[in-house]
């Protein structure tokens, strides 16, 4: 049975495409939502561009017939501007406000009313990336739903980047001799490449080892020498030890870490970044952005010039690099940066248009990307660059993203199977107790 898809503003904002979604169903957008729409086309965020661009889509269906009526969908289904169900009669008992979101509602509810009456009636479905406005249908009787087709995963498991699987003492003792073993020995199903393998004693005994599968998934290896220390730092569980492993590496370009407050991502970045860049040269730079993505977005209401408005964006990175030059004095770090020349932080409104080549670049909270912005900045990359993404997708300060369609997600599950790319989900917290029992209870 065919169905109405009403679509709410945040849908057609998140993604422009949304309305070629609804394979051979009717889409349904109500007037308000283009007046929504319009409202925020001025805007130089991504916001403003999926709003510029669903005007443009919606011009381009002009061509094929009268919007208020239908028009047919390549996907075969239809689309229509719907500007006769706007009455608030039926709903100023329940909402009494006339706000954008109940008028929206209100159409909805209109022509769920209308198809009540028909014999063939067809199923009503409001489709809002708002929960509160998915609730407030459900409570008068309107079928809501989550916009999904934005998803890059459809379970609650990212990606972890490692397996643990347990093999005979023949297999660990055959490990350790031959410096590797075959993928068919791990009794695992499906594997990546670069993926990591924490190889445990199927029998229960502390025998254990630490292994990377290789590019052609072909057999697991033992990672390389850990350094006695990485400016300073070392790794403290296994999860970072795999990281360090990326981190260092010349031959993978792309490194992703995932992982909640404190687990350690961004000081073992800034430390990896360090030493292949002030102690072996391996780049000319260090790159170091993060999203402006705050209460209220305008770097514009910070007084001073441009490095002293980054500042309070910018002064996670400060703290970490404050750890690891072991600064004691106020001002000390700056004038440290100021003469070493090499290291650069920046924020990723500056990003567009740049071509970065032989710089170890790192992005932090990249779980506020969208995919538009992720792949713009994974286009700036130059050649002999490395690129480190890494954040929380759990914590999301981005209106219309979650843990599933952010950029960060998108990266990590579109490369999981590339060989020039490495995974890790930080597990362990080791900031401090209480910042690991925070993270736990909060």
């Amino acid at each position: 049975m065919n169905k109405i898809y009403v679509l709410d503003t945040n849908v057609l904002l998140q993604d422009p495409l949304a309305i070629f979604a609804f394979e051979e169903n009717e889409v349904v957008i109500p007037a308000i939502v283009l007046e929504e729409v319009d409202s925020k086309k001025r805007y130089m965020d991504e916001i403003g561009r999926n709003a510029r661009q669903v005007a443009k889509i919606m011009d381009q269906f002009r061509e094929k017939g009268r919007l208020h009526e239908k028009v047919p969908l390549d996907n075969g289904g239809q689309l229509r501007v719907e500007l006769n169900h706007r009455s608030f009669e039926k709903m100023k008992d329940m909402f009494d406000e006339k706000s954008n979101d109940n008028r929206i509602i209100a159409v909805a509810l209109n022509l769920l009313l209308e198809e009540n009456m028909k014999q063939d009636s067809k199923p009503v479905i409001l489709v809002s990336k708002d929960a509160l406005m998915r609730v407030k249908a459900d409570a008068i009787g309107i079928q809501a739903e989550d916009f999904l087709s934005d998803r890059v995963i459809t379970s609650d498991h990212i990606y972890s980047g490692y397996l643990e699987s347990y093999v005979s003492v023949e297999v660990l003792n055959k490990f350790y001799k031959d410096q590797k073993i075959l993928v068919k020995d791990i009794n695992c199903q499906h594997v990546y490449p670069n993926q990591f393998v924490i190889l445990k004693d199927e029998l229960g005994s502390s025998a254990s080892a630490i292994g990377r599968i290789d590019t052609e998934c072909k057999v697991v290896i033992p990672l390389i020498r850990e350094p006695d220390h990485v400016w300073g730092i070392k790794s403290r569980n296994v999860q970072q030890r795999m990281a360090l492993e990326l981190l260092l590496r010349d031959d993978f370009p792309l490194v992703t870490l995932v992982g909640k407050a404190g687990t350690g991502k961004t000081l073992l970045s800034l430390a990896a970044g360090l030493l292949l860049t002030e102690d072996l040269h391996k780049y000319k730079k260090l790159l170091v952005a993060r999203p402006v993505v705050p209460v209220g977005k305008d770097l514009g209401y910070l007084p001073g010039e441009k490095e002293e408005k980054l500042r309070p964006w910018m002064q996670p990175i400060y703290d970490n690099l404050d750890y690891l030059f072991n600064t004691k004095k106020p001002g000390e770090l700056d004038q440290i940066l100021a003469g070493m020349g090499s290291i650069q932080v920046e924020a990723l409104t500056y990003i567009r248009g740049r071509s970065i080549p032989e710089q170890f670049i790192i992005i932090d909270e990249a779980q506020n990307l969208t995919k538009h912005e992720v792949k713009t900045i994974l286009t700036r990359v130059g050649e002999g660059s490395k690129i480190v993404l890494m954040g929380d997708p759990q914590q999301i300060d981005h209106p219309y993203l979650d843990e599933y369609n952010n950029g960060l997600t998108y990266v990590v599950e579109k490369f999981k199977a590339e060989k020039i790319s490495g995974h890790v989900k930080l597990e362990k917290g080791e900031r401090s107790g209480l910042a690991q029992l925070a993270a736990d209870l909060l």
